[in-house]
């Protein structure tokens, strides 16, 4: 029987990714796996990487840098630097995010990396690190080179990791515009505009790539993290992400079927200081359904048997298949909730006899 779920819209554009951020889970996705140029979309693992350094203290927000002339000299999308005139880490952040600028870009990859070249290896090893296995980087700006590309699946990755990672940042997606060197310049994510739930999180755009647009919008305790690859034109890209959005949100209910740390039952172990422990999962377990169907759902819960000592909390013991309508939805690991050291020699002995007696038997 087919899941009742709204037909999915069909956008002007290549390709496309809906995503749950809170659970991962895929609502719907057009060619998401297809090779594309990401043009400054390239600039969220960039930050990625330069939120990584400050995090551990390679470089301080209020660190001054005096930028080079190859970063000055870079084409593209700019904020405006001058080379050797003192800028801020932060306000190359602003630069970089806001305006796109590919000179703040360089100068803070130069920075981190000691050059592009260092910089962007370091983006390459983070790529596999953060599971973009179809993705291979060149530069740290986006600008065009043939072996510079990635898919909508894997960018929804760095975005997911960015919000994830590092959320003290998250809010200067959302600034609309920025002033560096007399010059104002606005955001080009046309969302921040027109929808209050949207808080980030980037645009791209060159001739091959076409025009593309991340976008994360929060509403009802609900995060979406839309992906828009190669549509025609500055306005589609924000019409279409917009269609794509109000679709994850008008045509799926998320469900919480279990807090974080909530038992999903309880389970017998064998030649443990306890007879049993709490089972459960240390997240929150939440699914997506469509739209009125949440009392449709159907759990099967697989745990490895026999159960034996010793067990530690997190430890994967099993699993928690979701149905709907007989289709499978997701499955979620199940683990301890609870310590369960060996038992003494005298209690693993008599548990012996009585796993025996009972015929059950460890694998």
């Amino acid at each position: 029987m087919e899941i009742p779920v709204a037909p999915p819209p069909e956008l002007n554009a290549t390709a496309w990714l809906l995503i749950d951020v809170n659970n991962g889970q895929v609502l719907t996705e057009h060619n998401a796996d297809n090779r594309i140029e990401p043009a400054s979309l390239t600039k969220l693992l960039s930050a990625w990487l330069i939120f990584g350094a400050i995090n551990q203290g390679e470089i301080k927000l209020s660190d001054t840098i005096l930028p080079s002339e190859n970063a000055w000299k870079t084409e593209g999308s700019r904020m405006f630097i001058e080379p050797g005139k003192p800028v801020t880490v932060d306000a190359l952040l602003h630069g970089m995010i806001i305006q796109s600028g590919n000179d703040a870009t360089m100068a803070l990859a130069e920075r981190v990396g000691g050059s592009e070249a260092g910089f962007v290896d370091m983006m390459n090893k983070a790529a596999q690190q953060l599971g973009m296995t179809r993705s291979h980087f060149v530069t740290a700006t986006g600008l065009p080179n043939p072996q510079h590309y990635t898919t909508a699946r894997d960018l929804s990755r760095v975005a997911i990791a960015l919000l994830r990672d590092y959320p003290q940042f998250s809010g200067l997606y959302a600034i609309k515009e920025y002033r560096y060197n007399n010059i104002t310049q606005a955001n080009r994510n046309r969302l921040l505009w027109s929808d209050p739930s949207v808080d980030g999180m980037k645009t791209g755009h060159t001739q091959a790539a076409g025009y593309c647009l991340i976008a994360s919008a929060h509403r009802d305790n609900r995060r979406l993290l839309a992906v828009v690859l190669g549509a025609p034109s500055d306005t589609l890209r924000a019409t279409e992400t917009q269609r794509l959005l109000n679709y994850g949100f008008q045509s799926f209910d998320s469900v919480q079927l279990y807090a974080a740390n909530q038992p999903v039952t309880t389970l017998k172990v064998w030649q443990g200081k306890q007879n049993h422990i709490r089972a459960g999962s240390t997240h929150a377990i939440t699914i997506d359904v469509p739209h009125g169907h949440a009392h449709d759902l159907q759990t099967t819960l697989n745990t490895s048997q026999p159960l034996l000592a010793p067990l530690s909390i997190g430890q994967t013991i099993g699993s928690l298949t979701i149905r709907l309508n007989g289709n499978t939805l997701a499955q979620y690991p199940v683990q301890s909730l609870d310590n369960d050291p060996v038992a003494s020699w005298l209690g693993r002995l008599w548990d012996k006899i009585r796993m025996a007696l009972s015929g059950s038997h460890a694998s």
